[in-house]
């Protein structure tokens, strides 16, 4: 008899054997969960009866329609789902798109030269090749070049040898380097090209697959202190000169690049420190020092030998490129050539000079390009909509009798809550004029509103499409979204703790005028 009928024969008297059968998987009860309740609060209010409208300053009635109700509740669905990732991130940025098309939450809009309105679900496609889209994947390309040349060795290594073996000085050394990198940067880019370094200097700690303290709190403080650098200059972030501009357009008042930066540097630079320590609490390395790190170091860049052409050519497109973005500034020439044209035609030259090639292109995080895409299309959903405005009103709407410091205190957590939501800049256009309104009232100077609306809109601790560090972050695999958002909770609360500070002491003696008389 052979061996398959003779265990065939024995089945029957040895209970319990199957063939061929594999060990069932035990049902994800949370998964499940989760997804549900994304699904049930969808439905919970986009087929609720409609919402009181909100009442502005002036007694202007904006009333929430049917479509901006039914972006709140698609944002409500996105939320659970991106936290809680019952699906990959991408494939909730997916479902944003395909809910707006199948609901028609949002609405025709004419475009400039156009006789036809473009529709809505054309529309919710459309912001997946956003110019800002473009701009991250530029942006993750230039990491990728740093590692595939070897220069993000020589820089971590170099790192290493000066930081020493402590584990909370190498936590020092990488979220300094990163904040210094965002006064001429944007954070974006900074956060790219910072990310393979830590690559490399994490797996000097641990060459294992597995998640460890000291990685979470490395990556996660990168995203972080990105955010807290870009907002000490105009060149970390595209945010601060529309909000400049639109501040100017509001008040009449200009207010220049070193005036920005006089006000914005203490509170960037205390940040990054106070992240810096919240980091050593929050996720406390295993080891406190790594012994021999530095010889190792030392020796690794040894062995990297002398810096190769592929490596001078790389790093001169990518500072000329850096240096294109950042003179836009100051050359008005340069105003009208686009970041992502920039960052993109960087992106050619890569491959133009071999320095890339096709499988380099299909490395491409582009779980991390589509969560960035659902992003622009949910904010644009929320603005075009009405529900960011109706959300806006309402809140800021609360605090129209609140003494200045509560009124200056809650303006700042409101956009702080709205730029983990919304894209940055969106988030403050929509704020500001309301707050703006409001504060004469209450005896507030237009400063102050400003300036802390773009702390709160530089540092989204809570989203992962809060920013796109935050995302970059993210694709290291050292954490969870939920373990991501858990950390950005007492975060957020420390920044606005250290935002209270500055407002009531540290600001006044600056010379900023935080209260005015009342008319």
């Amino acid at each position: 008899m052979t061996e398959a009928a003779t265990v065939t024969a024995d089945r029957g008297k040895r209970p319990g054997l199957r063939l061929f059968k594999k060990p069932s998987k035990p049902i994800d009860t949370k998964r499940i969960f989760f997804l549900l309740l994304g699904l049930g609060l969808f439905f919970a209010v986009y087929l609720s009866p409609p919402w009181p409208a909100a009442i502005d300053p002036m007694g202007e009635s904006f009333t929430l329609s049917a479509q901006g109700k039914a972006a709140l509740a698609l944002f409500l669905l996105a939320a659970v789902w991106w936290v809680f990732e019952v699906v990959p991130i991408g494939v909730t940025s997916i479902a944003i798109a395909v809910t707006q098309a199948l609901f028609l939450i949002r609405p025709d809009k004419f475009f400039v030269g156009e006789t036809e309105p473009i529709g809505g679900p054309e529309l919710a496609m459309k912001e997946f090749f956003h110019p800002s889209v473009w701009f991250i994947f530029g942006s993750i390309v230039i990491g990728m070049v740093f590692t595939k040349t070897g220069l993000t060795k020589r820089l971590a290594y170099k790192m290493l040898a000066l930081v020493g073996e402590k584990t909370s000085m190498i936590y020092l050394g990488c979220f300094v380097m990163t904040a210094m990198l965002t006064l001429v940067m944007a954070h974006t880019a900074v956060a790219a090209t910072i990310f393979p370094l830590l690559v490399a200097i994490y797996r000097l700690y641990d060459e294992g697959d597995e998640p460890t303290t000291f990685g979470k709190g490395l990556f996660i403080g990168m995203a972080y202190v990105a955010g807290a650098g870009s907002i000490i200059t105009l060149l970390g972030a595209a945010r601060g000169a529309v909000a400049l501009g639109f501040y100017k357009e509001i008040t009449g008042t200009d207010i220049s690049f070193f005036e920005l930066s006089w006000y914005m540097a203490p509170i960037g630079w205390v940040m990054v420190f106070v992240l810096w320590g919240f980091f050593m609490l929050y996720y406390k390395p295993e080891r406190a020092s790594i012994p021999g790190l530095r010889e190792r170091a030392r020796d690794l860049y040894a062995q990297l030998g002398k810096i190769t052409t592929k490596e001078v050519l790389a790093a001169t497109i990518v500072v000329t490129a850096v240096a294109t973005m950042s003179l836009r500034s100051f050359i008005p020439a340069l105003k009208a050539v686009d970041k992502s044209g920039i960052i993109m035609l960087a992106t050619l030259l890569f491959f133009v000079f071999k320095i890339l090639d096709i499988t380099d292109l299909e490395n491409v995080p582009w779980n991390i390009i589509l969560l960035f895409g659902g992003a622009m299309s949910l904010g644009y959903c929320l603005v075009q909509t009405g529900a960011a405005d109706w959300m806006a009103i309402n809140a800021v709407g609360l605090l129209k009798t609140a003494p200045a410091i509560v009124f200056i205190v809650g303006v700042t957590f409101f956009v702080l809550i709205m730029t983990n939501l919304i894209m940055n800049v969106a988030a403050i256009a929509i704020c500001l004029p309301v707050a703006l309104k409001i504060a004469p009232y209450l005896g507030v100077g237009g400063e102050v509103i400003l300036f802390g609306a773009l702390v709160a809109a530089g540092m989204p601790f809570l989203l992962l499409v809060g920013a796109a560090p935050n995302a970059i972050a993210y694709e290291s695999k050292q954490f969870t979204s939920g373990e991501f958002f858990k950390a950005g909770v007492p975060a957020s609360l420390l920044l606005m703790a250290v935002v209270t500070i500055f407002v009531l002491f540290i600001w006044p003696l600056m010379g900023m005028q935080v209260t005015i008389p009342t008319p």
